[in-house]
């Protein structure tokens, strides 16, 4: 791990450590392309640079981070944090107190804009707002707050609007193309551990698989994406033929449990790794994944990559 010229402890943890931005991203869940826009757009955070240009971190601006972070989730605009941090600070305003600010106003405008950019069947418009919204917030909350909604709406419409099955297809495409060449281009820059990914039998929407496979690649794992509708009996070749250390299996389908959970047990007893399940069915089966020796994972992307970490015991900073 680097550190700065300054004498900084031996501790990754210990007083006066500073850490580099791929660890910060890991830490805190937030890409190094965003973390720079805070910093250069907004002043929200000020490293410490080496000789070579490189930023370095203190665990204080560590914390920092964390704080944005919360308060992006509960809706408060990037625009306004500063002004919320600084009034937090002179003790106008209580960490825990409600927030004022318009919480959902930025997702809302975000949403609306994408949408109306489907509806014209307009890529380069979606561009614009996928960009820009990446830009500035942490993957996972973009995920949450913009890509799950628009397509839960577009799924809604499919029952009562003409055009409406090509609209979503349009968008699936489009996020498809879109999260394919982030994949790509993350696939080649990561050492963390190397989880195996794929959609389970019957399953063939794999957009949700692949943003879980980007924001694990954001935060350092190594990602080997299968995709749609895999057999499990077919998972033990990747496993045996890579340094896998997990597999995440994601589905959203209704089949039949009991032959799940045998379907599910056969294919672990060849397996010498963890197996998780994510999805609406990894809440709709629980009680089968967990009697197989898998572990659900639920819908909740951020918690998943943490249990993920956590339960084969490594971390994902290189």
């Amino acid at each position: 791990m680097n550190k700065s010229n300054k004498g900084s402890g031996s501790s990754p943890a210990g007083e006066g450590s500073l850490f580099p931005i791929r660890t910060v991203s890991t830490v805190t869940g937030v890409n190094a392309i965003t973390l720079r826009a805070w910093e250069r757009r907004y002043g929200l955070i000020k490293p410490e640079r080496t000789e070579s240009g490189h930023r370095l971190y203190s665990q204080e601006q560590i914390d920092l981070i964390q704080r944005v972070t919360e308060l992006l989730e509960k809706g408060v605009p990037i625009s306004q944090v500063k002004q919320k941090l600084a009034a937090e600070k002179a003790g106008a305003v209580s960490r825990e107190s409600p927030d004022s600010t318009g919480a959902e106003d930025q997702w809302q405008i975000y949403q609306r804009r994408m949408f109306n950019a489907v509806l014209r069947f307009d890529p380069s418009a979606l561009d614009a707002v996928y960009n820009e919204s990446l830009s500035l917030y942490p993957v996972d909350l973009v995920t949450r707050q913009l890509i799950v909604p628009l397509l839960r709406l577009l799924g809604e419409r499919w029952k009562t609007e003409t055009g409406a099955i090509a609209e979503e297809h349009f968008f699936g495409i489009y996020l498809r193309n879109k999260l394919g060449a982030r994949l790509h281009h993350h696939a080649t820059q990561n050492k963390g551990p190397l989880i195996i990914t794929a959609c389970l039998p019957g399953e063939f929407h794999e957009v949700g698989l692949m943003l879980f496979s980007l924001a694990a690649l954001d935060l350092g794992f190594r990602v080997v994406l299968l995709g749609a509708n895999l057999p499990l009996r077919e998972l033990q070749v990747p496993v045996s033929r890579t340094e896998a250390a997990a597999v995440v299996l994601s589905g959203s389908i209704t089949f039949g449990a009991d032959q799940f959970q045998a379907d599910l047990q056969n294919a672990l007893n060849q397996l010498k790794v963890p197996v998780f399940i994510g999805g609406e069915a990894s809440i709709r089966y629980r009680d089968q994944i967990v009697a197989s020796g898998a572990h659900p994972l639920g819908t909740d992307v951020s918690a998943a990559l943490k249990r993920i970490a956590q339960t084969i015991n490594q971390t994902i900073d290189d």
